[in-house]
């Protein structure tokens, strides 16, 4: 099915006259908006096989373009830039310049799932969505994510020691994402976090028995230690090195499948 909303041709391809006569008469104005014709070669017939190989792009090809997805849209509601069904439609044509026109809108799905709900073809666009970041991704095409770098320092430490320790994974973390934890102390969520668990207003208000009553020193000092003594699961080489063969196996599987 042609894709042919106006808002979805690029402004180039757009041919308007302030005044247009066609035998007679003048069509002016909307009526005279014409589209540049234009053969298309820089294509990736199986560019669909690529999505289908990341997590929700599976079903990808039983797209029929119904637009059932963007008309239940919850994001297309409020931006209607962003059009699943055309970004679909585009996966399945292999286009992916014209794609990568959209990378910065694909990523605000909110996940709602009205539209693999609603889907006659169970394509699950959700999934799809899902997928198509994972591939900005992965192509290098955005910068990673907070969640994927989240996601890579929790299974590194899986992997190297078989268990994570917490403070270490926001530490990186924070790091890794250029978030200042002093700052977030002082002024951000983090400074809020501590000042409710520790009842700081009792200080305030000179209750200082009860203030340091409530104070979890254990905690703090045992997080401390850890982020020193690396915690690791007992016997873990061989089943990390293991598991980090199998880890390695499918990064290449997959990469050979696209």
């Amino acid at each position: 099915m042609a894709i042919h909303e106006k808002s979805l041709i690029a402004p180039e391809d757009l041919i308007t006259s302030d005044k247009l006569v066609v035998d007679g008469v003048d069509v002016s104005g909307h009526w005279n908006t014409m589209i540049k014709p234009r053969y298309i070669s820089d294509y990736d017939p199986d560019f669909y096989k690529t999505i289908q190989s990341y997590g929700g792009g599976e079903n990808v090809h039983r797209c029929w373009q119904c637009g059932s997805c963007t008309n239940s849209c919850t994001m297309y509601a409020i931006n209607t830039d962003f059009n699943p069904r055309y970004w679909i439609y585009l996966v399945n044509l292999g286009m992916k310049d014209e794609l990568l026109k959209d990378k910065d809108i694909i990523w605000q799905c909110v996940s709602c799932n009205k539209c693999t709900n609603i889907c006659p073809k169970d394509v699950r666009p959700e999934g799809v969505m899902k997928a198509l970041q994972h591939w900005l991704e992965a192509e290098g095409h955005t910068q990673k994510s907070n969640s994927t770098l989240f996601d890579e320092e929790f299974a590194r430490q899986c992997l190297e020691r078989g268990r994570i320790e917490d403070t270490e994974v926001i530490h990186n973390f924070l790091k890794k994402t250029g978030q200042d934890i002093v700052e977030l102390v002082k002024n951000g969520w983090l400074g809020i976090l501590v000042a409710r668990m520790n009842k700081w207003p009792l200080l305030k208000q000179g209750k200082i028995i009860k203030f340091v009553a409530r104070m979890p020193l254990l905690g703090p000092v045992k997080m401390g230690l850890m982020m020193v003594f690396k915690p690791r699961t007992k016997s873990w080489g061989r089943t990390g090195e293991v598991l980090r063969q199998y880890v390695e196996e499918q990064k290449r599987l997959a990469h050979e499948s696209k």
